[in-house]
């Protein structure tokens, strides 16, 4: 009879290991999962990628407005890291890089609008030159 009581509290022991083995491994990947940190680098990462190459896109050298307050929202976002505010430090790291790219595309608009301007200008002064010629020629 000592044998399978043996058995018995063995086997739940076993159980009881083996469930607990199973409810910590699940706490620790939900903590891994709701760690802001990683995410928080991501976004002040992407957001600082986004204002360099808006920067480098650059029109004539002039920081637009989006630019500058894509850059004042990455430094809101630093400053939510130091009061330990992560939630908002991601959420104001993305608004500075949507910022920086609605920055970059405006001046890659302005940039193709010129160059739209000066094919016109080119084509007209060609128009000009058909007409001249086709005067001259007549």
């Amino acid at each position: 009879m000592s044998q399978i009581m043996k058995g018995l509290f063995f086997s739940s022991c076993r159980h009881a290991l083996k469930s607990s083995s199973v409810v910590a491994v699940v706490v620790l990947l939900t903590a891994c999962s709701n760690n802001p940190q990683p995410k928080m680098y991501g976004a002040l990462q992407a957001a600082e990628t986004a204002i360099a190459d808006a920067d480098r896109n650059g029109v004539n050298g002039y920081p637009s407005p989006e630019l500058v307050e894509a850059r004042n929202k990455l430094q809101q976002a630093r400053a939510a890291i130091e009061m330990e505010q992560m939630p908002l430090a991601v959420y104001l790291a993305q608004e500075s890089q949507v910022n920086a790219e609605l920055a970059s595309a405006k001046a890659t608009l302005i940039k193709e609008q010129q160059v739209n301007d000066e094919i016109k200008e080119g084509i007209e002064v060609l128009k000009q030159e058909m007409d001249r010629n086709m005067g001259a020629g007549s």
